[in-house]
């Protein structure tokens, strides 16, 4: 059966019982993650499903009561309010959502990436090594950006890993991570990183009715190095050109741990006329994409679609309303996999992709210990997709 149907065909016995605990910052993507499992197993039909094996097989809920009580001095437990004992446990974790707060010593104080990753630790710590399996599911990586070293300093991202397997985590699944290969810090683990690339087309398609997806008319940008591979393969599926900028920097200075960007230069073919899509792991500030943009523009390009895994928006969304308005860009995608605020989701040029249904068929068929090669190549769904955009029937 297509991925396209609602429910999967699944014959194996499951790993254990499904039990997943989306932590607080992760709680409404948790939900709806959820309520797609509860509702393919409330239907799916099963030949084994008499067994003990399949025991607590069909539920209300799979979602396990735990929460993470602190201290007035900002000191926290784990607390885990369930058995969880042979359960093949799944975890969620938002790293990035800034709006949840505590109090320390009477002060409001908004959690940071430090203070999510110390939860996720805490309610691993409070499982206490009674779960089957434990998949840690963390969509934004924590210390994704501090990937690797370049002078003497630390690598966060690589400690936090093997910190994890050292906790007794099985596999960690994220998305777009930002270098891949820190996967190397735990070789002998389980980590999958995966590009939403379906999902943002899918947004893409739905929502603005007169593309012509050719490399007539159509060009994929990456606007940098690092984001080569996921613009290569959005541009080869879409039988599209693609070109990429580079950065050249200021190595004489550090502003904000950063060498400042002195230009962007064009590597790729002629982009007047035509429609492009930039491609990128994530909007920090937006300094980077806008310029990007504005010199696209420059060169005659027709309408600027950004796709974006992670919209961080640190420096607000003004220079975008702004960017809008003078017909820079014309909408930008990004996915729901950390937290959005309110004004972001009433933006005119804002597209929202919703992943949950795509994480709920990565858990529902990793807890049946079938392979998620076809979830993780999307290339076919897409041509499905644009076959039916082009005929009209989207």
């Amino acid at each position: 059966m297509s991925i396209n149907d609602d429910i999967r065909i699944l014959e194996t016995i499951p790993v254990g019982v499904l039990g997943i605990i989306p932590l607080e910052g992760c709680k409404h993507l948790g939900e709806k993650v959820d309520q797609y499992l509860v509702d393919w197993r409330t239907t799916r039909q099963h030949e084994h499903e008499d067994r003990l094996s399949f025991s607590g097989y069909k539920r209300n809920t799979y979602v396990l009561g735990a929460k993470v009580p602190r201290f007035g001095s900002g000191e926290a437990k784990g607390v885990i309010l369930e058995s969880v004992r042979g359960t093949d446990l799944y975890i969620l974790v938002d790293v990035g959502n800034y709006s949840l707060t505590y109090s320390l010593f009477g002060e409001e104080n908004h959690m940071s990436p430090d203070d999510h990753y110390q939860d996720l630790k805490r309610v691993i710590a409070a499982v206490g090594g009674k779960a089957r399996r434990i998949t840690v599911i963390m969509p934004f990586l924590y210390e994704s950006r501090q990937h690797k070293r370049s002078a003497r300093e630390s690598l966060d991202c690589a400690m936090a890993l093997q910190e994890l397997v050292a906790m007794g985590v099985d596999n960690i699944i994220t998305f777009d991570a930002h270098d891949p290969r820190v996967q190397n810090a735990i070789p002998l683990n389980g980590f999958e990183t995966i590009q939403p690339s379906y999902q943002f087309i899918k947004g893409l398609l739905r929502n603005i009715k007169d593309l012509q997806l050719d490399s007539e008319h159509m060009m994929i940008v990456s606007p940098d190095e690092g984001g080569m591979s996921r613009a290569i393969y959005v541009a080869n599926v879409l039988g599209l050109d693609m070109g990429m900028f580079y950065k050249r920097r200021d190595y004489t200075q550090l502003i904000n741990g950063r060498n400042p960007i002195i230009a962007h230069e064009f590597l790729g073919a002629d982009v007047e006329g035509k429609d492009i899509i930039i491609m990128d792991d994530m909007i920090s500030s937006g300094d980077s994409v806008i310029e990007v943009a504005t010199e696209l523009k420059n060169r005659k390009a027709n309408r600027i679609f950004i796709f974006s895994t992670f919209g961080l928006f640190t420096g607000g969304l003004e220079r975008f309303d702004e960017a809008y308005k003078s017909g820079i860009i014309t909408r930008i995608l990004t996915t729901n996999l950390i937290y959005q605020t309110p004004e972001l989701l009433s933006r005119e040029w804002y597209i929202s992709c919703d992943l949950s249904k795509y994480i709920a068929y990565i858990i529902d068929t990793l807890n049946h210990d079938s392979s998620i090669s076809d979830l993780l190549n999307p290339s076919e769904r897409i041509q499905k997709l644009v076959n039916k955009y082009k005929a009209g029937e989207m």
